[in-house]
C-alpha cells in the first residue's frame, strides 16, 4: 500500500478501468499496441495520473491507475480517452 501526498492531503485512490475493441475484434497487436501504450503513459504523466499496472491485450486495455484526489472516475476516462 502506497499512499501519494498533497500539500495538505494524503491519499490512495485507484480506479481499473478496461477498454474493448468493438465486437472484441483483435486489432490490438504490434505498432498499435505500442502507440496505445505510449500514448497512455504520455497522458498520465500530463495529468499527474500514476500507472500501477496495465496491459494491453489483442481486444482489450485493462489499466490500474493512481490519481490524485481533485480527479473524478469520469475526468480520467475523459482524459485517457481524448488522446486514443
Amino acid at each position: 500500500m502506497e499512499y501519494r501526498y498533497g500539500s495538505h492531503t494524503v491519499f490512495q485512490i485507484e480506479y481499473h478501468f478496461v477498454w474493448v475493441t468493438k465486437y472484441r475484434y483483435k486489432l490490438l497487436n504490434g505498432e498499435v499496441a505500442e502507440r496505445i501504450r505510449g500514448l497512455v503513459r504520455e497522458t498520465c504523466e500530463a495529468f499527474e495520473i500514476r500507472i500501477v499496472k496495465g496491459v494491453v491485450s489483442k481486444d482489450h486495455v485493462h489499466i490500474l491507475v493512481s490519481c490524485p484526489p481533485n480527479m473524478a472516475p469520469r475526468g480520467v476516462i475523459v482524459v485517457s480517452t481524448y488522446f486514443l
